[in-house]
């Protein structure tokens, strides 16, 4: 894994509908020596956050969540 990729952070809520919604609430970057600084823009609804790498946009879909 390469240091200083942005990372997004997300909270993950359950909807009314039984769906889940991810909410980005922030980023994340690994340092050289393997530690992370996570930065909030807001705080997670249930608690539970998710890290994932940042996924490039494309001209199809401007949804860069990280969603699968």
């Amino acid at each position: 894994m390469e240091n200083n990729v942005p990372k997004d952070v997300f909270s993950i809520n359950e909807g009314k509908d039984g769906k889940s919604k991810w909410v980005r609430i922030g980023q994340a970057f690994t340092n050289r020596d393997g530690s992370t600084n996570v930065f909030l823009d807001a705080l997670p609804r249930e608690g539970k956050i998710q890290i994932r790498e940042r996924k490039k946009k494309n001209n199809n879909n401007n949804d860069s969540n990280g969603k699968d």
